[in-house]
């Protein structure tokens, strides 16, 4: 074995490395920020793949010599236009949507596990105390709810002098429908 091709080849695979690596990183940058925030947001596992074959993509083109760069540039384009296709789709489509993204899951409601539903995610109970704990309580009766999101993350509301506390909505939640009780002034 000959120590010294492990740690330096020559200067070609080098130069290589960093003009390819400069070119392909610029080329990605664009791609992404012409592409939007969504092709990064990881909201679902969907995402979350295209995000690691984005790196992995990026990485083949960078260390393998057998891969031009303009065909490293071609698969990073259609990773990213295959996700811009898959959101597109989904935001149209009510069913493709169903198809390629999961829905968020109930765990937890007024402080009493479900079994049921953590049987289907595969969630402990030791887990779920767990994430309960890192979201700043103590006490599963202070927990309103816990939900398993469709990225993976967990949510935890929780509740104040026996109130629910509800998450600030943002512009992509839905406004409380009218069987949804009112929030109390406080």
């Amino acid at each position: 074995m000959d120590w010294s091709e492990m740690i330096y080849q020559d200067w070609s695979g080098l130069v290589r490395t960093v003009i390819v690596g400069t070119l392909a990183y610029a080329a990605l940058v664009a791609a992404l920020r012409a592409s939007g925030k969504r092709t990064l947001a990881k909201l679902n596992a969907f995402d979350l793949v295209v995000t690691v074959a984005l790196g992995s993509t990026l990485s083949a083109i960078l260390l393998n010599e057998s891969i031009a760069l303009a065909e490293g540039l071609v698969a990073l384009g259609l990773l990213i236009g295959l996700q811009y296709a898959v959101a597109f789709f989904s935001v149209r489509s009510k069913g493709f949507a169903q198809l390629v993204r999961s829905e968020p899951s109930l765990l937890m409601r007024r402080g009493t596990p479900l079994p049921a539903a953590l049987r289907q995610a595969r969630v402990t109970r030791s887990e779920l105390d767990s994430v309960i704990r890192t979201h700043g309580s103590q006490n599963r009766d202070a927990v309103a709810s816990v939900i398993l999101e469709s990225d993976g993350s967990f949510s935890v509301i929780l509740e104040q002098d026996g109130q629910r506390v509800t998450p600030l909505p943002t512009a992509d939640f839905d406004p409380p429908s009218a069987a949804d009780p009112a929030p109390k002034a406080g």
